[in-house]
């Protein structure tokens, strides 16, 4: 399996002043200075950190447009703190996340933070909100102690100008740590990288945000740098976090000569590592991995040529990065089979069951679900809290989309009537092939309110793609528990 394209893989809110208590943005160091760390070949360098301390995270990000080095060029870009590669946000779970955000652009924008399991509701992960030009709003996440380890992300979710903003570069990478507890003594203190995935469409001396289109030509970064060095000594173990922070387009990706071994999808770990020779990663999705170095010298981490079908695109191979084995040898680790408990749900008493069924009309300038355009003001679905439910998502168009879900992980119970291996079945975005099927299920915990569910390509998202889940209270009851395995 790859990447489950089967069969194939604050306590308080409003509109305010920044806290005095944010941590300014200029205490903020990276090891080398942006203004020439980002040229062709340069070593990889991993975003600057913003950790929690004391089960506190503050932080405020100003989003503003301005001139920043993209790749190989300066660029105007949608900018985080004047960061094309913003912060990666460090957190744990039971932590909070008190993010003041300013927003200095000409449009409205907001924040979603991608994955996590958190309220749906203000001052948390309210994507129904716009920050407006010229104010503040203050988030605040509470994570439950039981939050899964992992590599999450932060984008904007403005309706209907999601895919402009996060192509524009209004993407940031989400850690929260514990990965490392389920891997042996001889793993837990191994060198980790940040590999975010942002892609660019250019026009003159800006990227491009308006009329874009999934298909044209990009440029691939890695972390903001065009074809970075990675350096791995022979028969090192190093910990990837492989993150599609994009808005539209595919990556497949391949590092010859190696496998990556999966211990986490989408911040949820797996029940048994895997090994892959290529992975892919639709727009949003994220994979931990563990990678061996190789025999002295070097090789391309590339996006293999992925189609994503008859009314899809076409995307080429491309070499993202260079990875370097060199120096003293290692010896190799052997990489463990069973790694963290898992939830499984397939035995679980199913309270009620919805069909989310795509469509799109021939011009592809309208994408729908159940015949409907997204409407914010429109409650499409109804779900009760401490209850599993059964999705299934029919895509009766002739392109891949994807299926993302707020609030809740899910677990997938097939594609195309194929059941995923056991062990790594938990995700919450996963591609839909073509003329496909994707059978899942979920068990809403925690959190009650108004949240969403749509493709993740942006365009497609922007243009309708998006409906309303509505989670309302409900009772727990031993029949809706799932069991860890």
């Amino acid at each position: 399996m790859t990447g489950l394209a089967l069969p194939a893989a604050l306590m308080a809110g409003g509109i305010a002043g920044v806290s005095a208590t944010a941590p300014p943005w200029s205490a903020l160091h990276s090891k080398v200075n942006p203004s020439t760390a980002t040229h062709t070949g340069l070593p990889l360098e991993d975003p600057p950190e913003l950790v929690s301390r004391h089960g506190v995270l503050r932080a405020r990000i100003l989003v503003e447009r301005r001139k920043v080095r993209v790749g190989a060029r300066l660029l105007f870009a949608l900018t985080y703190n004047g960061r094309y590669m913003p912060p990666t946000l460090r957190l744990r779970p039971g932590d909070r996340l008190d993010l003041a955000m300013t927003n200095r652009t000409g449009e409205g924008t907001n924040l979603h933070v991608h994955g996590l399991h958190v309220s749906p509701r203000s001052p948390a992960d309210n994507i129904f909100i716009t920050i407006r030009p010229g104010q503040t709003y203050h988030y605040s996440y509470l994570l439950p102690p039981s939050a899964t380890p992992g590599t999450y992300w932060y984008h904007s979710h403005e309706d209907p100008r999601s895919a402009p903003q996060v192509a524009g570069g209004e993407s940031g990478v989400i850690i929260v740590d514990g990965l490392r507890k389920y891997l042996p003594e001889s793993l837990r203190h191994i060198t980790e990288h940040v590999i975010a995935l942002k892609d660019d469409q250019i026009a003159g001396d800006s990227i491009k945000t308006e009329g874009l289109t999934i298909g044209a030509a990009t440029n691939r970064t890695v972390n903001g740098q065009q074809n970075p060095v990675i350096s791995i000594h022979p028969g090192e173990t190093q910990l990837w976090r492989l993150s599609n922070i994009g808005a539209n387009i595919y990556y497949n990706l391949h590092l010859p000569g190696s496998k990556f071994y999966v211990i986490a999808q989408d911040g949820y770990p797996v029940k048994r590592i895997y090994a892959a020779d290529s992975l892919v990663i639709p727009a949003a999705s994220r994979f931990d991995v563990l990678v061996q170095g190789g025999p002295a010298g070097s090789v391309p981490l590339r996006t293999l040529a992925y189609n994503s079908g008859p009314a899809g695109n076409q995307f080429p191979q491309v070499d993202l990065a260079k990875v370097i084995s060199q120096g003293a040898p290692r010896t190799p680790v052997r990489i463990p089979a069973d790694f963290a408990p898992n939830d499984d749900l397939s035995h679980a008493k199913v309270a009620a069951r919805h069909t989310v069924v795509y469509t799109e009309n021939t011009a592809g300038t309208q994408f729908f679900i159940n015949g409907k355009l997204f409407d914010p003001n429109r409650v499409d679905f109804t779900s009760t809290l401490n209850t599993v439910e059964e999705w299934t998502v029919l895509n009766q168009t002739n392109e891949d989309h994807s299926f993302h879900m707020h609030t809740n992980h899910f677990q997938v119970m097939s594609v195309n009537g194929v059941p995923p291996p056991s062990g790594h079945a938990w995700y919450e975005t996963v591609n839909v092939p073509f003329r496909g099927s994707l059978v899942v299920r979920v068990h809403f915990t925690d959190f009650v309110g108004k949240t969403v569910l749509h493709c993740h390509l942006l365009n497609h998202e922007d243009k309708g793609m998006m409906a309303v889940l509505n989670i309302v209270p409900g009772r727990r009851t031993p029949e809706t528990t799932s069991p860890r395995s």
